[in-house]
């Protein structure tokens, strides 16, 4: 962590959307987690940090239950920027179907006392400030727990402002669009391995594949463009305040190309000193 300086992610989002877990993921990794502290007692809370330095990692858990209070929230931000205080708010978010059917499956009642439907509608117009200011948005509707543990996980390597986190994933069509994506591409225009017999059942982070796969020029070509791209993109990302980059990569079945086209531009964009970590959804690794 950069100088010392406390490192607060603001965890809020949608009622539903994995906000509760997504804290219980910052403690498993070794953070003070504080869940709905009364924005009233925030500045009481960022008096005892500097007070106390024991707790240089915090996540904060907040919510609509603050009511008017959350209009308070980019004013207290912006203080704690003036303290030197590193913040990152992360907001939680999931679709309307999917928030009633988890309201549903687990019986809990949402905190707006309001029919669901109408609750989660009130809940989106109240929190949609938030929502468009937030360093990051990960809309959890298609995510396993793992999932989302790794996309917090990936979070916690921005190291000061001036660093981004690129995330490269792999997926396949088949399967369903990789959500939550700032730059999605279809890489089934390659060579598929999945026709060669010896490599139908190997992936793309397995050497054949990977030789087989770099060997025709369009491969070759593509990885060299796009890794030009991104690094052009980069510092006008950062110049916009963009701290995480999510690049999603994708065939048919998330077996072969993709798998290997994340894992080659991770390595790439590693090896000219960025930050890049690579997750596949549709392999076991």
């Amino acid at each position: 962590m950069a100088n010392n300086k406390h490192r607060i992610f603001i965890i809020t989002g949608m009622s539903g959307a994995g906000k509760s877990q997504a804290l219980k993921i910052f403690g498993d990794l070794g953070f003070y987690c504080v869940d709905n502290l009364p924005l009233a007692l925030f500045r009481n809370f960022i008096n005892y940090l500097k007070q106390n330095g024991g707790h240089q990692e915090v996540a904060l858990g907040i919510d609509v239950r603050e009511g008017d209070g959350l209009k308070e929230l980019p004013s207290i931000i912006k203080e704690m920027a003036q303290d030197d205080f590193i913040v990152k708010v992360i907001f939680l978010d999931a679709s309307e179907e999917c928030l009633i059917r988890r309201f549903s499956e687990t019986k809990h009642r949402h905190p707006i006392h309001k029919k669901l439907a109408a609750a989660i509608a009130h809940e989106r117009k109240v929190l949609s400030p938030i929502r468009s200011q937030a360093d990051k948005v990960v809309d959890t509707s298609d995510l396993k727990l793992g999932e989302l543990k790794e996309k917090l996980s990936s979070m916690l390597e921005v190291r000061s402002d001036g660093d981004m986190q690129i995330s490269v994933a792999s997926f396949g069509f088949k399967n369903g669009i990789l959500k939550d994506c700032d730059i999605v591409l279809d890489v089934r225009f390659l060579p598929n391995p999945y026709y060669v017999p010896e490599l139908k059942t190997q992936t793309g982070l397995d050497k054949p594949v990977q030789d087989y796969i770099l060997s025709f020029k369009e491969t070759q070509e593509f990885i060299e463009k796009f890794v030009d791209l991104i690094q052009y993109l980069i510092p006008k990302y950062r110049k916009e305040g963009k701290s995480y980059l999510t690049i999603a990569m994708g065939c048919t079945g998330g077996q072969h190309r993709s798998v290997f086209m994340a894992h080659e531009i991770a390595r790439r964009l590693n090896k000219m000193g960025l930050t890049a970590s690579e997750f596949h959804r549709d392999i076991e690794v």
